[in-house]
């Protein structure tokens, strides 16, 4: 009886081992896949940013020297700085005749000269950056100039990337 006990207790041990490795055997199991995927990315645009004058010009008459242009630039619809190479300007059309026996005053008696390089990342923010360069004048036409007298010009500016 005693070698059926020992029979047993081995039986019931192998047993016990052989379903432990099972069991761990089952427990390291696994596949193996490889696959694959895709994604995107996209860069961002840029948009228009404004260039200020800082300054107000007055008193301009035919003939006088040409008068210094200065200001600085406004990027709040851009997250980040923007790159400006330089600074032009343009008299924007007008005509004004106040004396309708003299030639009527319009953008063809001022003219801008000069060259406004900036060369510079403007950063994002308001009254960021600067540019100088750039000078107006009232020249002295052939003509009677008096429809010029107090006139007030609109200059138009263009940041160029």
């Amino acid at each position: 009886m005693r070698r059926l006990i020992v029979g047993r207790k081995r039986l019931s041990v192998a047993l016990a081992l052989l379903l432990t490795l099972a069991l761990a055997g089952g427990a390291f199991a696994y596949w193996t896949q490889g696959g694959s995927g895709s994604g995107t990315a996209a860069a961002g645009t840029t948009s228009a940013i404004t260039v200020n004058q800082t300054g107000s010009i007055t008193g301009l008459y035919p003939g006088e020297s040409p008068v210094a242009l200065s200001g600085d630039f406004t990027n709040m619809v851009n997250p980040g700085p923007v790159y400006v190479s330089s600074v032009t300007a343009a008299v924007h059309t007008f005509s004004s005749q106040a004396d309708a026996g003299k030639p009527a005053c319009t953008q063809a008696d001022f003219a801008i000269t000069g060259t406004a390089t900036v060369a510079a990342q403007i950063a994002h923010g308001t009254n960021v950056g600067s540019w100088s360069g750039l000078s107006i004048q009232l020249v002295n036409g052939a003509g009677n100039q008096d429809n010029c007298k107090g006139v007030s010009v609109t200059i138009d500016y263009t940041a160029n990337p």
